[in-house]
């Protein structure tokens, strides 16, 4: 079982930065795809960035040079680095994990999520 805890979320302006954080507990793994997610009002849940335990990344088109996503295996943590954040970046934030590559497989934990809310 693992237990993944967000935050670093909020209300900001367009054009602005925010650094999310995730911190998994229990039985972790740091070979573990670790990654997030979000959820925009009204649509579905879409895959955001992930990294692997080579450090490899990657990230959907939308967040490309914008989005920067980093791990920390000493302190079980993940994080997302965003910048020149948009209003269409708004949505619940989730921090996800998985035995497999997220962006084809469901992860297999998934944290709470916090709001980031990016106001025109």
């Amino acid at each position: 079982q693992v237990q993944l805890v967000e935050s670093g979320g909020g209300l900001v302006q367009a054009g602005g930065s925010l650094r999310l954080s995730c911190v998994a507990s229990g039985r972790t793994s740091s070979s573990y795809h670790m990654g997030w997610f979000r959820q925009a009002p009204g649509k579905e849940r879409e895959f955001v960035a992930a990294i692997r335990w080579n450090t490899m990344t990657y990230y959907v088109d939308s967040v490309k040079g914008r989005f920067t996503i980093s791990r920390d295996n000493a302190k079980n943590m993940v994080y997302l680095q965003m910048n020149s954040l948009k209003p269409e970046d708004t949505g619940v934030y989730y921090c996800a994990v998985g035995y497999y590559d997220l962006r084809t497989r469901t992860p297999d934990y998934w944290g709470q999520g916090t709001q980031v809310t990016v106001s025109s």
